[in-house]
Order: C-alpha cells, then structure tokens, then sequence
C-alpha cells in the first residue's frame, strides 16, 4: 500500500511553519529552513506524512546550499577543531549540543572543538552523520 500525501494538509504543514519550499539562494532563507527543520527534526517519531515530506525536502534544499557553499576543497588544509567551530556556528549550535551525541562528556567535547584533542574515528564518523560532511574533514 502506498501512502499519500493529503494535499490540504501539506498546505497546512507549510503555512504552520511559514515557510515555501524552494531553492535556498540567501543566508536569510538557509537559516530559515535550517530552524524548521530542526523543529521536524525533534518531532522524530510524531511527524506526520506531510511533515515528514517537508522534512526530507528541507534536509535535501539544505544539503544542495551548503554543497554549493561550502565547498570541501576550501577547508582542506583546515585543522579539524576549527571545521568543526565553523559547522557549530553555521548551524547556531553550541558545543554542548554535541554532549550526548559524539560524547557524553561536556570536557571531552570542549577539548575537542578547541583542538585541544584530537577527534576520534568514531566520533569523526558521527560529525560526519550529522553534518552531511565526508569522515576525512575531522582527521
């Protein structure tokens, strides 16, 4: 059986969050999409079909900018702490947003993004899930 997507309802969905769905072209519209999904994103489980819809294209328009706009070549010779401080500020995270995800130590965390300790391989490998990024840019 295939699910459908309620027209109406995806309406809904998109004027709730006050967003149109579109190519990103500013920093104003990536910040935007980023908010709301980031607000699906914490939903997980409770989404609806419509919701997760917008999800999965938001997370695929998002993917598309910082492609285009943070382009990998740039931040080769970058040392890993310091791609990872720019991720963090990119997506207005704080450091204790990664507590619990590639650590469940604020310390370890903290030296981390400071580069006063080098980034593991699995928690390079989670950085990589988060951000979208290839693994090599926290080694």
């Amino acid at each position: 059986m295939t699910l459908t997507i309620d027209r109406d309802n995806f309406i809904g969905v998109l004027q709730s969050n006050q967003i149109i769905p579109k190519i990103i072209e500013t920093e104003a519209e990536y910040e935007s999409f980023l908010t709301v999904t980031e607000k699906l994103l914490s939903k997980r489980k409770d989404r609806t079909l419509e919701e997760d819809s917008l999800f999965k294209l938001l997370v695929h328009l998002i993917e598309e900018y910082e492609e285009k706009e943070f382009q990998m070549a740039d931040w080769c010779n970058t040392p890993p702490h310091e791609f990872l401080q720019f991720l963090l500020e990119a997506r207005g995270w704080k450091q204790t947003d990664l507590v619990g995800i590639v650590s469940t130590s604020k310390g370890v965390v903290s030296a981390m993004v400071n580069g006063k300790r080098a980034i593991s391989k699995a928690q390079a490998k989670k950085l990589s899930e988060i951000f979208r990024v290839p693994i090599g840019a926290f080694l």
